[in-house]
């Protein structure tokens, strides 16, 4: 079971089932969203995933809607509107994000310049598969 949830305790979630998509990404959206130079997320199955208390939602870009807490606004999810079955979680959400290091980097063509990518993950120029 995975666990996690926003800094003020407001939202909590659970997933269960294995996660894949173990990421960092480095897209002008993720930036933007959390104001961070890059953002890790894992993929779960939406199904599998619940809230005790509703996240807010926005409407990021023509193609998902992101997920944070309504009192003190942290990120916590992602949704992709072509990947209906899935939700991401915000690594830094998780409440053992130690359990779950990355598996790769995504979109590494719009990283910042002074972002240095660790050496031995795969660097994916776009989406994973693009």
């Amino acid at each position: 079971m995975i666990l996690g949830g926003c800094r003020c305790g407001a939202v909590r979630y659970t997933a269960d089932g294995e996660p894949w998509n173990v990421t960092v990404c480095h897209c002008a959206d993720c930036r933007g969203a959390t104001g961070a130079p890059m953002v890790g997320w894992l993929t779960v199955r939406r199904d599998a995933c619940r809230f005790t208390a509703a996240p807010s939602w926005f409407r990021s870009s023509h193609r998902a809607e992101r997920g944070f807490c309504p009192c003190c606004g942290t990120p916590l999810t992602y949704r992709a509107d072509d990947l209906p079955d899935e939700i991401d979680l915000s690594l830094a959400s998780l409440d053992d994000p130690e359990r779950f290091p990355p598996q790769d980097h995504v979109w590494v063509s719009r990283r910042l310049s002074w972002v240095v990518l660790p050496s031995g993950l795969p660097c994916h120029p776009q989406a994973r598969g693009a």
